[in-house]
């Protein structure tokens, strides 16, 4: 009887083991994979921003094509609508608090796409002014790359209006406006002459991001190997050791 109990209780530690070393190497593999997948995504923004600068008659027409066009550079002529411009509060830029200023750019058909035109700082008295100039009158070229859409940040219901808001919705924001919006928006660059708006776009550049998936890899990896290590020693080492010595 009291070797059946034995038994028993080394086949429940040896499964216990056996699970906890598979999930944490299993993890380990998964941290490996993550980081993978960011270093292909890095390489392939990389690509798309190598190659020639797309002009408004290139731009994508609908949400497929946007997507293959995404991190592509533009160089795009147009007119600022400046009425319709937005600020997203709570955006950094250098470490800093502030706001992100967008504003729809009329093309020569009619549409018109949403431009991340640059940062200015949060007045830190008045979180509801906003010194940044308007945009200038007349055609304008701006150079820049394709994006997605703003980023978002969380918000509450019944947040996304008036001059300064937390997140904007493309597809929203033309439905308010009445404006033909593409269905992506350009993240505005300094190009070979910076526009005199005061607006900074220092906008950090993408990186993959992948030392902290090696690390996390690196120690589930390492909970993996004591495991292992705790019941050769615990199950098989110790209790031979033990043996002999009786």
């Amino acid at each position: 009887m009291a070797g059946a109990v034995l038994n028993l209780r080394a086949a429940v530690v040896l499964l216990a083991a056996l699970v906890a070393a598979a999930g944490t190497a299993r993890l380990g593999l998964w941290q490996l994979d993550r980081a993978a997948q960011k270093v292909a995504l890095h390489e392939a923004q990389q690509r798309q921003r190598s190659r020639p600068p797309l002009a408004a008659a290139d731009l994508a027409r609908d949400g497929a094509e946007a997507t293959a066009q995404v991190h592509r550079n533009v160089v795009l002529q147009g007119e600022w609508l400046a009425a319709h411009t937005v600020f997203l509060e709570n955006r950094q830029m250098n470490g800093r608090p502030g706001f992100f200023a967008v504003t729809p750019l009329r093309l020569a058909d009619g549409s018109a796409v949403l431009v991340e035109r640059g940062w200015t700082p949060r007045d830190l008295m008045d979180r509801t002014r906003v010194a940044a100039p308007p945009a200038p009158d007349g055609m304008v070229s701006v150079h820049g790359r394709i994006a997605p859409r703003p980023g978002r940040l969380y918000e509450f219901d019944g947040a996304a209006s008036g001059a300064i808001r937390q997140n904007l919705d493309i597809a929203a924001f033309a439905r308010e406006t009445g404006l033909t919006l593409r269905t992506f928006s350009i993240v505005q660059d300094d190009g070979p002459r910076p526009s005199a708006d005061g607006l900074l776009r220092q906008w950090p550049a993408p990186t993959a991001d992948v030392q902290k998936h090696y690390g996390y890899a690196f120690q589930w990896f390492a909970l993996c190997a004591l495991i292992i290590g705790l019941y050769v020693w615990f199950q098989l080492i110790r209790p031979r050791r033990l043996g002999r010595a009786a």
